[in-house]
């Protein structure tokens, strides 16, 4: 990772991290940041290893993004769990770090163009619409050991023929 962007993500963390020691008026240690997260997921907080990874395509594809987003997202994760222990990821305690101690408009999900980082899929139906399996919910299919069903229908997705 370029260390201009390693130092951009650094900057952010602190910026953040400095807002929940003084709202919550504790001390937080600085988390580990690795690179090494792959597919669709923009970043994973490590709750117990106190660290942070993130997807270095997807950050390199959309730094600004990341340093403003992506960072106080996950770092959210760890500040809820050192807090109050083991909750609902995206629950009300999250959803106040995000919006009343970093002032961030708490979303679950990120929006980039994934094109660099989508691996091979399969078209699935259901009665409503069409779906892309990735190779893996594709290769479980397969082999028996689920079904997916249309969280908008509710109907199986089935191979398309």
């Amino acid at each position: 990772m370029p260390p201009h962007i390693q130092h951009n993500i650094q900057r952010s963390l602190i910026t953040h991290l400095t807002k929940a020691q003084q709202a919550l008026g504790c001390s937080f240690s600085m988390p580990e940041i690795l690179y090494n997260v792959r597919g669709k997921v923009a970043g994973k907080a490590y709750l117990r290893q106190w660290q942070i990874r993130l997807n270095p395509t997807l950050l390199l594809e959309n730094e600004q993004a990341f340093v403003q987003e992506v960072v106080p997202h996950e770092l959210a994760h760890l500040v809820v769990y050192h807090q109050f222990g083991r909750v609902k990821p995206h629950g009300k305690e999250w959803q106040y770090v995000m919006g009343h101690i970093f002032n961030l408009t708490p979303t679950t999900r990120h929006n980039f163009d994934i094109s660099s980082v989508q691996g091979q899929t399969f078209p699935y139906w259901c009665q409503c619409r069409e779906h892309q399996l990735s190779i893996r919910r594709h290769n479980k299919v397969l082999r028996r050991q689920t079904q997916y069903h249309c969280t908008i229908c509710g109907t199986p997705l089935t191979p398309q023929q």
